[in-house]
């Protein structure tokens, strides 16, 4: 790592090497939340399918407004009725009915002057179409309804099942693979010396994961050795994406970045100007994706949210792949370090951002995350943010836009 690459080309590049697996699958609308669409969905019948009544009420000519008309008939919701109206009549209807074509507006039950032995009287002034919903109001036949690559969410089924759609195609899930690496780590449930640590990495990974729609493998714990990682990495080939924390940064105990150069590994870039985050290395070893991460726990956390959560929303088939940002106001000044992009923890709450501990932790905290729900990205040339500053976040529950974001806050 003789030189780190700039923040922006890195994002970039990993973008730019993601490829959509393009695996689809037939899915059962109740099954297709937060599936990736793999098709553009258009009406195949107008939306509503017929004029209905939008109340409870009497369906009348507008003409006869002001008089006493005869009830000839009620028409409930699901019947088709057959044109009868004569003079001075109307009928009852009830909301979501067809309204023959003979009338051609509602009544409300509540707005009529009468209503007595099915006879009714009408107010003289009448808007005609009133209380009509018509055919193709909403939606007509053969227009658009959803594209591909949109994430499909509950608003949407309605939709199509309003169509009579409850099948449709979506993009299979991706296969990820997470792998921690090193001799010092214990899994939760064992014993650890008082110089050994529990491997939390990669079960925050895959919580983060599955927060945002994603299925994660828990693959193992790779020791410090070139050979068994070699070895190891070997086994994975068959995974889509491959994220592993530990092992890539220039101690001697560090055999990522060869293990993987001696599976194949084509590397698109290894360290990054950025604090936390530097030692972060991506590229592609034949169709699988791979994602190394550094080892301390806030560093993998935060380089997920910047690099590995956008090009796994691409590799998904998502055309939103790029941070929707929120404007706040700093309500407190903090410094950075000039000369790298930083990436700094905060709150956000109404419009308002506040450091994390005033920037002041380390990249192997756990705890600082928790009390943290959004981080602000500064350029290289910014050594403080003032109070009163209005500044750009990302929140960790963000969501994702098909244009592209600048995330950078310029301070002073």
């Amino acid at each position: 790592m003789d030189k780190y690459l700039d923040f922006k080309d890195a994002v970039s590049l990993s973008l730019e090497i993601a490829e959509i697996t393009g695996i689809e699958e037939i899915v059962h609308i109740q099954d297709s939340i937060g599936r990736i669409l793999a098709q553009d969905i258009s009406c195949i019948k107008n939306l509503p399918s017929f004029n209905n009544s939008a109340m409870d009420g009497f369906a009348i000519k507008a003409t006869d407004a002001g008089k006493k008309l005869k009830v000839v008939k009620t028409i409930l919701a699901g019947e088709d009725t057959v044109e009868c109206l004569n003079e001075n009549e109307c009928y009852k209807i009830m909301t979501g009915a067809k309204v023959p074509n003979d009338a051609d507006t509602i009544i409300p039950i509540e707005d009529v002057v009468e209503y007595k032995n099915d006879e009714v009287t009408i107010k003289e002034k009448v808007v005609k179409n009133s209380c009509l919903r018509f055919k193709g109001e909403e939606k007509a036949l053969e227009d658009a309804l959803f594209n591909k690559g949109e994430v499909f969410t509950s608003a949407m089924v309605a939709i199509l099942a309003s169509q009579g759609i409850t099948m449709l195609s979506v993009y299979k899930k991706l296969k990820i693979a997470v792998v921690s690496t090193g001799n010092e780590l214990k899994e939760p449930w064992e014993d650890a010396s008082e110089s050994e640590i529990y491997n939390c990495n990669s079960y925050a990974i895959i919580s983060l994961l599955k927060e945002k729609g994603f299925d994660a493998t828990y693959t193992n714990v790779v020791p410090d050795s070139l050979e068994k990682s070699i070895s190891f990495l070997d086994t994975l080939k068959n995974y889509d994406v491959i994220i592993t924390t530990g092992g890539i940064s220039m101690g001697d105990a560090d055999f990522m970045a060869e293990a993987f150069e001696r599976n194949g590994l084509d590397i698109a870039f290894h360290g990054v100007n950025i604090k936390p985050g530097r030692p972060i290395m991506m590229g592609k070893m034949k169709k699988t994706f791979v994602m190394c991460l550094p080892g301390n726990p806030l560093t993998a956390m935060v380089n997920m949210h910047l690099f590995a959560l956008p090009v796994l929303n691409k590799m998904q088939g998502s055309l939103s792949v790029f941070h929707d940002i929120d404007i706040a106001k700093n309500i407190k000044s903090f410094k950075t370090k000039a000369g790298r992009v930083n990436v700094v923890l905060g709150f956000y709450k109404n419009g308002e951002y506040r450091v994390t501990q005033d920037n002041k932790y380390g990249s192997g905290m756990i705890t600082v995350l928790h009390v943290s729900n959004c981080i602000l990205v500064t350029d290289e040339s910014t050594a403080s943010i003032s109070e009163q500053e209005s500044v750009k976040i990302i929140k960790f529950n963000c969501l994702y836009t098909k244009d592209k974001t600048d995330l950078f806050n310029l301070g002073k």
